[in-house]
């Protein structure tokens, strides 16, 4: 089997009297993973202590098998971290940030200058490497941050935010270089309050809210599922109590219902309490779910 990704044992982090993360568990497998809650839910704290940043309160971390706080010079090396925000030093070009990042990960010279010719090719800023930095819009700034997080080449990047302040064009963009780094074989997990960004990157999905874990799954397990969307012309109401009476989770909007059942067919429920009832049926149809869907059924709102 392979090594997990991150593993995590009743980690506890509090600053003082408040507790940021409480007693998170859990196994995350290599993946693109998409570290999802609202805003002060505990994602940036538990990517800090993945680094190494800070340590535990209480418990265990261990990122690519190497524990975060005894092993953190041997895991830094193999992972790479893109900021929410700056720390770019403005009257540098980004051919000499480049180079410099590579050489402080241990790179030679030489190879040091190809790696940061090759990264800055790879996201897209090769035409203005000899530019200043200072001189750089935001979205070429997010994409020289996500250089930086890979001139090394990691085995696993964390990108805290990653498309925070860009505009539609350079969300799109950044979007696009997150889910090409799977395929030069490196690990992501992206932490995003917006649901939609995550669903279009990520393949594996860990939900916080209050700082602990409440869904830690693959994509498709949170949004597949026997969900059916179904209208009727009367006597809503009664269906509606009979289909959660039965097991069933009803979303209603009038009178369109979206019925999930977690043992059974959900057609075949639906069919026997409107045969039972005697109500009209005006539409039927499978109901695509979405990421926010799965959010939202945990009983939270999403932002």
């Amino acid at each position: 089997m392979a090594t997990p990704l991150i593993e995590l044992n009743g980690l506890t982090q509090a600053y003082g009297s408040l507790v940021a993360l409480r007693g998170l568990t859990g196994t995350i497998p290599p993946a693109s993973v998409g570290l999802v809650g609202a805003n002060g839910a505990g994602k940036s704290t538990l990517i800090k202590v993945l680094l190494g940043i800070l340590k535990p309160t209480e418990g265990t971390a261990s990122v690519l098998g190497l524990s975060v706080t005894e092993d953190t010079i041997a895991m830094r090396q193999r992972v790479g971290y893109m900021p929410e925000r700056g720390g770019l030093p403005p009257d540098q070009t980004a051919a000499d940030f480049m180079i410099y990042a590579a050489e402080l990960a241990g790179i030679p010279s030489r190879a040091a200058r190809q790696r940061a010719s090759d990264v800055l090719t790879l996201v897209g800023l090769h035409e203005e490497r000899f530019r200043y930095l200072g001189d750089f819009s935001t979205g070429m700034l997010q994409r020289a941050l996500l250089a930086q997080a890979i001139v090394h080449d990691p085995d696993l990047v964390l990108l805290d935010e990653p498309l925070a302040g860009l505009d539609p064009e350079g969300r799109d963009q950044m979007l696009r270089l997150i889910g090409r780094l799977r395929g030069f074989g490196i690990n992501t997990m992206v932490s995003s309050h917006v649901l939609t960004d995550i669903e279009s990157t990520c393949n594996w999905i860990v939900m916080i809210e209050g700082g602990q874990i409440i869904r830690n799954g693959t994509l498709e397990s949170l949004t597949s599922g026997n969900t059916v969307a179904v209208e009727v012309l009367d006597h809503v109401d009664t269906i509606d109590a009979l289909l959660r009476q039965r097991g069933a989770v009803v979303r209603r909007r009038g009178h369109l219902l979206e019925v999930t059942t977690t043992n059974g067919d959900p057609y075949d429920l639906i069919n026997r309490v409107l045969a039972e009832t005697g109500g009209g049926l005006r539409m039927l149809k499978a109901s695509v779910r979405t990421l926010e869907d799965a959010y939202l059924e945990e009983g939270r709102v999403a932002p």
